[in-house]
């Protein structure tokens, strides 16, 4: 039977970060990867279809593209956080607009939860993320081990 509660991950120094914004929020995302250029640069970036094509026309910063969202994008971003290939994620939605791939949005929202990432859904929390102790730090995140969760739900099924 599985014993520990949590399960430890390290974020490394040299940050992944995942850039994502809906089409209304591409400029804000765009400007603000600009401001922060110089902390940006020394970390991996990647992000989805045209958001990681802008950033790195308008920025000169290298991004990995996936796929647009709505054709796959949020999975594949979704998919790496599984992978333990990334360690944050900058995500602006558009709280006024429909998003006909909303049940994507929500997975990849949920499966960051559930891998302990840090998200900023704004430019707020964003600044406070790029500005905070740990980025020049490691930083060691406590995953919740559900594991665990299933073979007690298991064994009280028994």
């Amino acid at each position: 039977m599985v014993t520990d509660n949590f399960i430890s991950f390290e974020i490394g120094k040299q940050k992944r970060i995942a850039l994502i914004a809906h089409d209304g929020k591409k400029e804000e995302i765009v400007a603000w990867c600009d401001r922060n250029k110089d902390i940006l640069k020394g970390h991996f970036l990647c992000g989805t279809g045209t958001t990681a094509r802008l950033i790195a026309e308008k920025t000169g910063l290298p991004v990995k593209g996936y796929n647009s969202g709505p054709l796959g994008g949020d999975q594949q971003i979704g998919a790496k956080i599984v992978e333990g290939q990334i360690d944050f994620m900058v995500f602006l939605w558009d709280p006024l607009e429909a998003q006909p791939h909303d049940p994507d949005v929500k997975a990849l929202s949920r499966i960051a939860v559930v891998y302990d990432i840090p998200i900023a859904n704004n430019l707020a929390t964003a600044d406070f993320l790029l500005n905070s102790y740990y980025m020049n730090e490691a930083y060691d995140r406590k995953v919740e081990n559900y594991n665990k969760i299933i073979s007690e739900r298991v064994e009280k099924m028994k």
